[in-house]
């Protein structure tokens, strides 16, 4: 144990290019974890054979983060291992609805993504992204008007990972209109920020009710301290017969799930509430609007999109600074997630980083003395 846990090199590095909220604390949880399995296999929403499971936890969360999403009252849903297994879901339902349709989904797209369409044998178009991370309308409606009467499987995101890009549902959904694809399946990859989105005033929100599904992950804004996620549908999951060995319908991806990630999510929901979790986004938007203003101020490129966490950095910081505080780079650009728990003292120390270390590179190299009695240079 003592391997996993901080040294005094690590302690006190604070990683601030990857999104995991550390302001929550589930000390209280603890003796949860080490007295019994808790396994919610099978359908969420029939409870089984087996007696040790928290469905009744997990219904609860599904229903908050539908409420958030505003889903419909045909509503179902599972708590998952992460974003990764919502987005397969999503496209395996999506062929399911749709056997002939086409997956569209942009070079900023979750590596998950492809993955899935790999799994899954799906055929599939490549959409590209601006500058800026977002889904290129024009692209997507030339993509799909080569594949005329073929139903669109679109997989947006409302986070994209290095810019926390949010691609446009009324615009997806107005291209589809337009062009007149026969069907669609309209899938949401929101892992990053997903929760934040659905927190702002109602006409700042996402349309996330446009969507056939939606993913979230609960280790990045909710802190959980273990990768899970929560897929949400509008539409109740597709009627199956209970396997006799568990009795529920296998409707989910995994089969045994873990019963423990129900009870952490519906603590870190019941223990801010709405207001709680909207105050918490807002102060992390602030850190990012404060952070992007130092970056500014020390003539560091960056920007960040509204309501974004994300502060992109459009040059690199040097290796060493990059180290030192767990910073991605992909594609000569680099950023910084605020997410809550961070502080702004952190956060300026960082900057406080990047100028040492700017002001390094700058300082002029002393030319080499002359030797006394030589001369350089011709005679």
């Amino acid at each position: 144990m003592t391997t996993i846990l901080p040294t005094p090199d690590t302690a006190g590095r604070v990683p601030i290019g990857y999104p995991g909220a550390t302001d929550v604390d589930f000390t209280d949880l603890a003796p949860l974890m080490a007295r019994k399995l808790l396994n919610n296999v099978g359908d969420p929403y029939v409870d089984g054979a087996s007696p040790g499971h928290t469905k009744a936890a997990e219904r609860q969360v599904v229903e908050i983060i539908a409420d958030l999403v505003r889903a419909g009252d045909d509503r179902w849903g599972y708590v998952t291992t992460g974003a990764t297994e919502g987005n397969l879901w999503a496209l395996r339902e999506a062929r399911r609805r749709h056997p002939t349709g086409i997956v569209c989904y942009t070079t900023a797209a979750h590596y998950s993504v492809p993955k899935a369409i790999d799994l899954l044998a799906m055929p599939s178009v490549v959409v590209a992204a601006d500058d800026r991370g977002e889904m290129d309308y024009t692209d997507l409606r030339r993509r799909l008007t080569k594949h005329p009467g073929r139903p669109a499987l679109v997989v947006a995101t409302a986070g994209t990972t290095m810019t926390e890009a949010v691609d446009d549902l009324y615009q997806i959904n107005a291209v589809l209109d337009d062009i007149g694809v026969p069907a669609r399946y309209v899938h949401v990859d929101a892992a990053l920020a997903g929760i934040p989105l659905a927190l702002l005033e109602p006409d700042q929100r996402p349309g996330f009710d446009l969507a056939d599904s939606i993913v979230v992950s609960g280790h990045k804004f909710l802190g959980t301290p273990f990768p899970c996620g929560v897929l949400v549908t509008s539409a109740a999951a597709p009627t199956q017969a209970p396997v006799s060995y568990i009795g529920s319908p296998d409707t989910t991806i995994t089969g045994s799930r873990n019963g423990h990630a129900p009870l952490i999510l519906r603590s870190a929901l019941q223990r801010h509430g709405l207001s709680g979790l909207r105050t918490r986004a807002e102060h992390a938007r602030e850190l990012a609007a404060h952070t992007l203003t130092q970056l500014t101020e020390i003539r560091w490129p960056a920007w960040r999109h509204p309501h974004a966490f994300t502060v992109v950095l459009d040059r690199p910081p040097p290796p060493a600074v990059a180290a030192r505080w767990s910073i991605p780079t992909e594609n000569r650009r680099s950023h910084i997630v605020c997410m809550p728990g961070l502080t702004q003292h952190d956060l300026d120390r960082f900057v406080n980083d990047l100028r040492n270390a700017t002001r390094r590179q700058r300082r002029p190299i002393p030319r080499p003395r002359t030797a006394i009695g030589y001369r350089t240079g011709n005679p």
